[in-house]
């Protein structure tokens, strides 16, 4: 047999075997090429050939350089006009607050304003307002102005037929109270008037009992009384210490910055006001639009009157002899509608 023929008859025994044997493959698992696309296109266009724009002739290089002589010799706008500030008044001491006395301190003063709160900007107009006939303003009292809470304080008052009655009461809470319980009430009684308020009593006590820290207005004889030194001139317009803080919103002009006789409980002074100006003040009680006062001295005040609360103090700042800073800011305000 040719040996061709040998190795044709081996090659289909091979196959046959093969398709025998072998598993069977699936070929519908396997997709078929993508057929190809071809797209004709039109050739890019020929981008017409820029022509160079003609040099400006001796006429048009004489004016471009009048004109830019013209815009050399242009006015400068204006420069913007700094934003006036009240200079620092004669020393003037408002009550010491010493830790132990925080309480009142906070209830005399309150807090400065974060470094990216907006400063005064526009002039101040006088304003007087009524005091609500009821109300409560709820405030936290920190030490220092980083917000270290060390308690809260409440003022409330009530005016019913032409007599008022106002109360302050602070206490320490949390651990500090737990290791430094203290407490002070401050109490202001008298007559509401067509000038504001015209403080006949004041009284404080601690931890319950009543303290020496008193003063008796006596208006028939214009005379006050402060704990137990003796009686001395009374001046028209006198407040204590804790009425002062609502009569300042009752001041026509106190726009202008006035001399304030205050009696503290322990003394009686005239405390000079400065006009620090209107500033925008965030509180946890609100944003309010408020005139920030400040009574300078070795012992520094400081105050932030709301105009739409009837100028009432949202914010208070007391800065004592040592250094100390104690600050006072509204979380709540509550006001009757009575007018």
């Amino acid at each position: 047999m040719p040996i061709a023929l040998i190795i044709a008859v081996a090659a289909s025994l091979a196959v046959h075997a093969m398709l025998l044997f072998i598993p069977d493959i699936d070929l519908a698992s396997f997709s078929e090429p993508p057929p190809l696309l071809a797209e004709l296109k039109p050739p890019p266009a020929r981008e017409a050939p820029v022509e160079s724009a003609p040099k400006p002739g001796p006429a048009a290089v004489a004016a471009k350089s009048r004109a830019t002589k013209r815009k050399a010799r242009a006015p400068a706008p204006p420069a913007p006009t700094a934003v006036r500030r009240v200079p620092e008044s004669p020393a003037v001491v408002l009550p010491d607050a010493s830790p132990e006395r925080a309480g009142e301190a906070a209830s005399g003063a309150s807090g400065r304003l974060a470094p990216d709160a907006p400063a005064a900007v526009a002039p101040i107009a006088a304003t007087a307002s009524r005091l609500p006939a009821r109300g409560v303003i709820r405030y936290r009292v920190d030490r220092g102005d980083q917000g270290f809470m060390i308690g809260q304080s409440t003022h409330d008052w009530v005016v019913v037929d032409a007599a008022y009655r106002i109360t302050s009461v602070t206490e320490t809470n949390g651990l500090v109270a737990l290791f430094k319980p203290f407490r002070i009430e401050l109490e202001s009684r008298g007559t509401m008037t067509a000038a504001g308020l015209l403080p006949e009593h004041f009284s404080t006590r601690r931890k319950g009992r009543a303290t020496s820290e008193q003063a008796q207005f006596d208006w028939a004889q214009m005379l006050v009384q402060v704990g137990k030194r003796p009686a001395q001139a009374l001046d028209p317009g006198a407040q204590d210490l804790l009425s002062f803080q609502y009569q300042l919103g009752l001041l026509a002009d106190l726009a202008t910055g006035s001399v304030l006789p205050v009696a503290t409980g322990k003394k009686y002074e005239h405390y000079r006001l400065e006009v620090v100006g209107d500033e925008q003040l965030e509180t946890p009680a609100g944003i309010f639009r408020s005139l920030h006062l400040r009574v300078p001295g070795e012992s520094t005040t400081e105050l932030w009157l709301a105009y739409d609360r009837s100028m009432l103090p949202v914010k208070i700042l007391h800065t004592d002899h040592e250094g100390a800073v104690y600050v006072e800011t509204a979380t709540s305000i509550e006001l009757s509608q009575e007018p």
